[in-house]
């Protein structure tokens, strides 16, 4: 009994190593999504242009799509729009989920909706208009739903609403071509089968 509890510490120490080791060579770009297989989340969110317009998971049915989260503060999702507009000039659906920064605890919450409309305005003559829309999230109720962790993010919805793929970092040609066009490919095929 003696002898294995002089053992124990170090079975202890090793375990947790290893743990820890395990952990640096994982690569947090490429957890798997809760969502995956699952359908959209329920929401009802404002257009972000046509703030009257109100979109539900049930709207965006009847085609494969991506959804893109982002921001115009966000300079990754900024370097993406361009090779975006590429893929949606090519046919591929986009919606944006506009992604809200959390307000300030010490200057309070400021948000100004004429003030975004202007600023994605100019972001998207500047660098491409991918997006068919953009769904404004102002509380990111659906980004935490979704399991957001910030942006960009990407997921292919497919025609029922089906969660099939989550992204987390851009989308270069790298990206498309490797990760998510045959994803997008094979749920676009089965749109076909099933007007």
């Amino acid at each position: 009994m003696r002898k294995v509890l002089f053992y124990l510490p170090l079975v202890l120490f090793l375990t947790l190593a290893l743990f820890l080791l395990s952990g640096l060579f994982s690569n947090p770009m490429e957890r798997e999504s809760v969502t995956i297989n699952r359908a959209l989340p329920a929401f009802s969110l404002p257009d972000l242009m046509q703030p009257d317009h109100q979109w539900q998971p049930e709207l965006l049915r009847g085609e494969t799509f991506l959804l893109n989260v982002w921001g115009t503060w966000c300079p990754t999702c900024n370097a993406e729009l361009s090779y975006m507009t590429e893929l949606s000039q090519q046919g591929v659906k986009i919606v944006g989920l506009y992604y809200v920064l959390p307000a300030d605890p010490v200057l309070g919450e400021h948000f100004d909706l004429a003030e975004l409309q202007a600023d994605v305005s100019n972001k998207l003559q500047q660098h491409g208009n991918p997006y068919q829309f953009n769904i404004l999230d102002v509380k990111r109720s659906l980004a935490l739903d979704l399991g957001v962790s910030g942006a960009p993010e990407t997921f292919i919805i497919d025609s029922n609403g089906m969660v099939r793929s989550h992204h987390i970092g851009d989308i270069n040609p790298q990206v498309w071509r490797n990760k998510l066009a045959p994803v997008y490919q094979q749920w676009r095929q089965q749109d076909g089968a099933n007007p």
